[in-house]
């Protein structure tokens, strides 16, 4: 399914196409309806890129302590 929205629409809400789908991206992350990875695909931005979109909407990274457990794990660290 595609979501189509017109160029009026756009103008009146001040954005673009890009911007708006940005903006739809850091939502569904912010809400835990996707993953970092889904929501930067979504967008086509590189990792930091997307970070930066995050930071600008006062968006935190998701890092549970299992996740910082795991990543030590990979890294060889035992705590």
């Amino acid at each position: 399914m595609a979501l189509i929205i017109s160029d009026e629409t756009l103008s009146k809400a001040k954005t673009s196409a890009d911007e708006l789908l940005i903006d739809v991206a850091c939502y569904l992350y912010d809400k835990k309806r996707m993953s970092m990875g889904q929501a930067r695909h979504l967008t086509s931005l590189d990792q930091m890129s997307f970070q930066k979109e995050l930071a600008k909407r006062d968006i935190n990274i998701h890092y549970s302590e299992e996740d910082l457990n795991s990543d030590l794990k990979n890294l060889g660290i035992d705590l």
